[in-house]
């Protein structure tokens, strides 16, 4: 195989989860942030569905995606209609998949991390006039800055070793939808155990290194 084949899911595989970790940081902190402060009937019900990606099968999860977003779906249809394209078998469909496989790990890191800021200091913003927009960019994201981190990574460590979602909703098409651990899969398959190896040890590699950091951040 050519250095590009070799490099090509590696590439893919750190755009979509480069990608997928924003997102998924974004919408966990803005969830989480909001759940925090919530408190009505129905809520534990609620969280057990946001938790839900984090032990259900991910074929079962990349089946029901493909059921939401396929062609026989309106949003599948619309998705279509808007981009002149399908999104299943696309790339963004591998970030669709890698975001809801983060989002509990994601979404239960920052629920942590606002739990153990001092809500007298955020009451004592209150009291001097802050805004609930302002108590939390200047006293609750600082305060909680460290769980931001630990849960950016996390969801960038799992959205990078996303298989069986991505394999559902993306496929395996190299050069377009093949990440690493897609490419693994039809490595051994094909017997190209040298190939294996080579994806394994880059994945070894990234893995660990995002652990390390995740590992300094909490000491």
């Amino acid at each position: 195989m050519t250095w590009h084949g070799y490099w090509s899911p590696i590439q893919l595989s750190l755009q979509v989860a480069f990608l997928s970790s924003i997102l998924v940081i974004v919408l966990g902190l803005s969830i989480a942030w909001w759940m925090s402060r919530q408190s009505y009937r129905g809520k534990t019900l609620i969280e057990t569905a946001f938790m839900l990606p984090l032990v259900l099968p991910p074929t079962v999860i990349g089946f029901l995606l493909l059921v939401m977003l396929g062609r026989n779906s309106w949003p599948g249809r619309f998705i279509e209609w808007v981009f002149s394209a399908p999104i299943i078998f696309s790339w963004w469909a591998a970030v669709i998949a890698s975001i809801v496989v983060a989002f509990p790990l994601v979404y239960q890191t920052m629920k942590v991390g606002f739990a153990s800021v001092d809500r007298d200091l955020e009451d004592a913003g209150r009291s001097i006039g802050a805004s609930e927009w302002q108590v939390f960019w200047y006293i609750t994201l600082p305060l909680s800055f460290r769980s931001v981190v630990s849960a950016y990574i996390l969801g960038f460590a799992r959205s990078l070793g996303e298989f069986g979602a991505t394999l559902m909703i993306a496929g395996n098409i190299p050069g377009k939808t093949q990440t690493i651990p897609t490419a693994i899969y039809v490595a051994v398959d094909a017997g190209k155990a040298s190939m294996a190896w080579a994806w394994t040890c880059s994945m070894i590699i990234i893995s660990f290194i995002l652990l390390l950091l995740t590992g300094r951040k909490k000491s």
